[in-house]
């Protein structure tokens, strides 16, 4: 059996000095605005500026330049958007209306926000794929507004630059870190604020999202990326020493699990990690992951390995198996499950078109990848006509008399009372007459509760519902 106090030893919430330092970053900005961004600019990313914003000229400059020098580039970044497109259109909701009830129309409504903002970390390397993967669902989903913030380094290179155009970025914005999350929460200068803001970042730009959320939406709290891959005999010890390093080179708190019913597979692969790292241009940063964060389980069966898989709940999992395909029903914890021997996950990094924004640090227990989803909000429609609410009103006087929420009951009873003794009836003088808690709790029937007012029924007799004040 595998304890998962044997696995896991993660924690995405901030250290107490990274939070104290995003605090007083945050009020900074919030206080001084875009004169504390240039800097901050100064003193983190020794970056002189007089301007944050980067010019439509200068994107158009960086992507002819590339269109001269590097034209495959852009090629493959045309086919990754494309890609990438094609798949986030597929989550589009539609609005829906249901009328199956006379008198009564429900709906849910779609409504993209009006503006966000897209993170774009440049601190150790530069990332057009993560243009591509966050701005390209905003764009699906129909954001008015879509401002990129990255950092002002020689890692806001032409590519990046060039990813913005494609995916359709309306302003560039060169600031990172804490600053850059303050200034889109709540304006800064010339900077508006947004309505949410998505995209990956250091620990200081995880602490200042999670600060900042419920200001402002945020996507998620992403912390170190991790890799699981689930390998049987079947697997290929070097490719899958590839695979655990395709994570490690991002970063040294990166985690990296492999799981297996075979401890000399284990060792092999171990063996194969030496002989690779040997021959990286990032060992040390690769080395340092693996050493300090990576795990091995050697699991009793493939059930249990499985369930030590549910258990790390990774933000990308591999299934180096036979039966990949047939464990696949058995993953209920993964952000990106790629299934068999030949899905590489930078497959997925790049190009397949499913989003790589993914849950870390367990959190795919109960999150999502980003989505379009992350960028429209669903609004429902509720519509009554008069004979809708002759029927439902009972039911609505009778919950809230329940609750003891006598507002709530006569707001429906006063439009009843409108219904069954016409327009006078909610007059001032009528109103203050009546005995208006008979109005809102009437002690109506089971079967007027049920059924809702019959007013030809209720005519017939002369004697209206029960417990009705004249």
């Amino acid at each position: 059996e595998v304890r998962p106090e044997e696995i896991l030893n993660r924690d995405i919430r901030a250290e107490a000095d990274v939070e104290a330092t995003v605090d007083a970053i945050i009020t900074d900005v919030r206080a001084r605005g875009d004169a504390a961004l240039i800097e901050y600019a100064a003193k983190f990313d020794h970056a002189e500026l007089t301007d944050v914003r980067v010019s439509q000229a200068e994107i158009e400059e960086a992507f002819a330049e590339l269109e001269k020098t590097d034209p495959e580039f852009i090629t493959t970044l045309k086919m990754a958007a494309e890609n990438i497109r094609h798949f986030h259109e597929q989550q589009l909701h539609k609005n829906f209306v249901v009328n199956d009830k006379p008198g009564i129309v429900l709906g849910q409504k779609y409504t993209p926000i009006q503006r966000a903002g897209v993170y774009v970390p440049g601190g150790t390397a530069a990332y057009p794929s993560s243009v591509l993967m966050n701005a390209i669902p905003a764009k699906v989903a129909g954001v008015g507004e879509l401002i990129m913030v990255t950092p002002p380094t020689e890692n806001m290179s032409n590519e990046v630059l060039a990813a913005a155009k494609i995916a359709g970025v309306d302003t560039v914005i060169a600031i990172g870190g804490t600053q850059a999350i303050a200034a889109l929460t709540y304006g800064a200068g010339f900077i508006p604020q947004v309505d949410k803001i998505v995209g990956p970042g250091n620990a200081f730009v995880a602490a200042a999202k999670q600060i900042v959320s419920g200001d402002v939406g945020i996507d998620m709290v992403a912390g170190p990326s991790e890799v699981c891959v689930l390998a049987d005999a079947t697997a290929k010890p070097m490719v899958v020493a590839a695979d655990l390093m395709a994570q490690a080179e991002h970063d040294p708190l990166a985690a990296c699990y492999l799981v297996t019913c075979d401890e000399q597979f284990a060792r092999e692969v171990e063996a194969g990690i030496d002989i690779l790292v040997a021959q990286s241009p990032r060992a040390e940063i690769t080395r340092a992951s693996l050493d300090n964060e990576g795990t091995i389980v050697v699991a009793a069966d493939m059930a249990a390995a499985v369930e030590a898989v549910n258990t790390v709940a990774p933000e990308h999992l591999e299934l180096h198996c036979k039966d990949a395909m047939g464990l696949l029903g058995g993953i209920r914890n993964a952000g990106a499950i790629f299934v068999g021997a030949w899905s590489s996950e930078p497959l997925g990094d790049y190009v397949a078109g499913p989003n790589h924004t993914l849950p870390t640090g367990g959190t795919a227990m109960f999150s999502n990848p980003l989505s379009v989803e992350e960028f429209v909000k669903r609004s429902s429609v509720i519509c009554y006509t008069p004979e809708g609410l002759l029927s439902d009103a009972p039911a609505t006087q009778r919950l809230a008399e329940a609750e003891g929420l006598w507002a709530h009951a006569l707001s429906a009873a006063l439009r009843r009372r409108v219904l069954e003794q016409g327009e006078d009836a909610v007059n001032v003088e009528s109103l203050a007459a009546a005995d208006l808690t008979k109005v809102a709790w009437p002690g109506d029937t089971t079967a007027t509760v049920a059924e809702g007012v019959d007013l030809a029924a209720a005519g017939a007799d002369g004697a209206g519902v029960a417990g009705e004040e004249a």
